[in-house]
């Protein structure tokens, strides 16, 4: 009998230590915004081996993942990656929205409640209604487990940090430094450091000049590229758009990687009971004033670079912590920004959808049925509010009218259907409106969402501002998981984006973000 317990407790102590081991010390979610998965293909030639082919060789490969909404944005993505549902959910339909009343476009994620540190800008995650991952770690391990958060931008700090974090730093748009909001207590004392000393951005500004790292005959990834002339960039901290266009650069990549290698080395990660989290976002777009070119090395140049950057941050990983005992998360945002531009002719263009004109003539045939009033607040963002107030003080059916704008937008050219909020909100509407229920929340949804057919522009009529071509394609979007034990495989299917939470929070052993409806996926939960 007493060999019998002897034996049983030497297994269940093997069974207890090889849990404890499947559990890693270190998650790192690796977001870069705007990749896309075919220029991995096509730039391999100019990859070392220990960035994207490592991660492409040595894990979890899933071809391509799905957001299941429309007008994804850097927002509305990292909610959805991150939260494990889609905006109707999740309360983050894009990065901006508008304060009719005071005719200006906001953050999503502007609150004057809190100051910003570093920065002007008044954040916080208070619009974003439902946890994170990093939340639901925060909670199992009761506040043990220090969660940071790093991008370019504050809507995928803050976003992929959540409401309970250590901190989310952003590179602010004036000044340069890396900023956070009074929302999060606290800042690290090497990021100070970082932001007053000789190594600041400000300091080394007039040092960094974007020119080629390879000879311009290595990037011929594109047979559309006609010239080779070397190109050369420089940031003057007294123009306004500096930092904003160095945050389009291979510059942003590597000020990332400097931050976040403090991080890894001072923060103390993988040293505590449970489990800590770094979240960090690079940059895989165009460079700002290249928006309206593509197929231009330029954006070879920039993947180079970032594969550089990928290989740096493993070998810190690895160094510090062990690969081994980290598990690292890579993937997209699913989407990609640029400005198209057609030579006359070519017949492309189908036409331009104006809003202002819409919004117009709406209120002109709403005036004919209900009376000389003012019926259409605005329209912003594929959506027409109209005024509720007076339709309230007029005691009118909402529905009726709603249904009657709705008829009268859906005659406009180059508009393919029209929602009302009404239809969405009761469930009255079909899979082909899926999309549009899934983008938009309740609180802040238009009364009528419209969407518009491929190849029209929407001209806002501000000499500022280019028209916007619409597009419906998706972006190849890879999801990789690697580290910790994971045996690399390739999984040639589609997934949710909404299914990356469920994985990683299932990986930790904890309860998945509360607005999650997807379960994790089954390739990383068999044993």
């Amino acid at each position: 009998m007493r060999r019998l317990s002897t034996s049983l407790i030497a297994i269940l102590s093997v069974i207890t230590i090889g849990a404890q081991e499947n559990v890693p010390k270190l998650v790192v979610c690796i977001t870069v915004d705007q990749l896309r998965g075919d220029y991995i293909d096509y730039f391999q030639n100019t990859f070392g081996e220990k960035g994207f082919k490592r991660i492409f060789n040595q894990g979890v490969v899933y071809n391509n993942i799905r957001f299941e909404f429309s007008n994804i944005d850097q927002a509305s993505a990292f909610a959805a990656l991150y939260t494990g549902s889609n905006p109707n959910l999740n309360g983050i339909t894009g990065n901006k929205t508008y304060d009719f009343d005071r005719r200006q476009e906001i953050s999503i994620l502007n609150d004057p409640a809190y100051l910003g540190n570093y920065t002007k800008d008044n954040y916080s995650p208070k619009n974003l209604m439902v946890s994170t991952i990093g939340d639901e770690l925060k909670i199992a391990s009761k506040g043990r487990s220090d969660i940071y958060a790093i991008a370019p931008d504050a809507e995928a700090a803050i976003i992929s940090a959540g409401h309970a974090a250590n901190g989310a730093f952003w590179l602010d748009n004036l000044n340069g430094k890396w900023a956070t909001t009074t929302f999060y207590k606290g800042i690290p004392w090497y990021v100070d450091r970082y932001n007053n000393g000789p190594e600041s951005l400000s300091a080394r500004l007039d040092q960094m000049v974007w020119t080629p790292a390879l000879p311009l005959d290595r990037y011929n990834a594109f047979p559309y590229v006609m010239d080779e002339i070397p190109f050369k960039y420089t940031f003057n901290e007294r123009t306004i758009d500096c930092f904003p266009k160095l945050k389009t650069s291979p510059f942003i990549n590597k000020e990332i990687n400097r931050l976040a290698l403090q991080f890894i080395e001072y923060a103390a990660f993988g040293t505590r009971s449970c489990p800590d989290m770094l979240s960090i976002t690079y940059y895989g777009g165009n460079f700002l004033d290249l928006m309206e070119k593509e197929y231009t090395p330029e954006i070879q140049d920039l993947y180079y670079q970032l594969d550089k950057n990928l290989e740096e941050l493993f070998d810190a990983i690895d160094k510090k912590i062990g690969l081994n005992q980290t598990l690292i998360v890579f993937t997209g945002s699913g989407y990609y920004s640029s400005i198209e531009e057609y030579a006359d002719g070519w017949m492309l263009n189908r036409g331009d959808f104006h809003p202002k004109r819409c919004e117009a003539l709406l209120n002109m045939y709403l005036m004919a049925l209900y009376g000389q009033k003012s019926w259409v607040k605005g329209y912003y963002n594929g959506q027409i509010y109209l005024n509720r107030k007076q339709i309230e003080e007029d005691k009118l059916d909402l529905e009726e009218i709603q249904k009657k704008a709705a008829e009268f937008v859906a005659e406009f050219s180059g508009v393919q259907q029209v929602t009302t909020e009404y239809a969405l909100r009761t469930g009255n509407w079909n899979e082909a409106n899926e999309n549009l229920y899934n983008g938009t929340h309740l609180l802040n949804r238009g009364d009528l969402v419209i969407e518009l057919q491929p190849g029209w522009k929407i001209n806002n009529d501000n000499p500022k501002e280019k028209p916007k071509l619409i597009r419906h394609n998706a972006v190849l979007t890879p999801l990789v998981f690697m580290g910790n034990g994971l045996k690399p495989q390739h999984i040639y299917r589609e997934v949710k984006a909404t299914e990356v939470a469920p994985t990683i929070t299932y990986i930790l052993r904890i309860r998945p973000p509360n607005a999650c409806q997807n379960l994790p996926l089954p390739e990383l939960t068999k044993k």
